[in-house]
């Protein structure tokens, strides 16, 4: 085979690798929460506990990771997904809030971290409500 027919050879495997590279890095998760704030107006705080589920669909190309779910205080404990949601796909975070001790107005958050590319990377959710104290 002459040089020319090898480097040409070459060039095209370098160019097909290239092309598949860039092929795989468009694949891209992507997250959209049905809403980002839940109100639970009044709680009242001898009833214990209260959840909100909050619903997501994968609008990416690619499997979507949770890959924590960070809370602003230990009154709040979320619950997320830890296997993969296939594109289209749609799965849900609750988050649970206790209200013990706590009366008066709150806002609490959750920071959602996933595998999806650029700034839409983190995800905040938010509860929010007023806690009745006991009697």
């Amino acid at each position: 085979m002459s040089r020319l027919k090898t480097a040409i050879i070459a060039i095209a495997a370098i160019i097909a690798s290239i092309a598949t590279a860039v092929a795989a890095d468009s694949k891209s998760a992507g997250i959209q929460f049905a809403e980002l704030t839940h109100d639970f107006g009044t709680v009242q705080e001898k009833n214990g506990s209260v959840s909100h589920t909050f619903k997501f669909t994968n609008t990416g190309n690619a499997p979507l990771v949770i890959i924590s779910a960070k809370t602003s205080c230990g009154c709040t404990k979320p619950s997320f997904p830890k296997q993969p949601i296939q594109p289209g796909d749609s799965s849900e975070i609750t988050v649970t809030y206790n209200p013990d001790g706590r009366p008066g107005e709150f806002d609490k958050s959750v920071t959602v971290r996933t595998n999806v590319k650029g700034r839409d990377r983190k995800v905040a959710l938010r509860l929010l409500g007023t806690v009745i104290p006991r009697q």
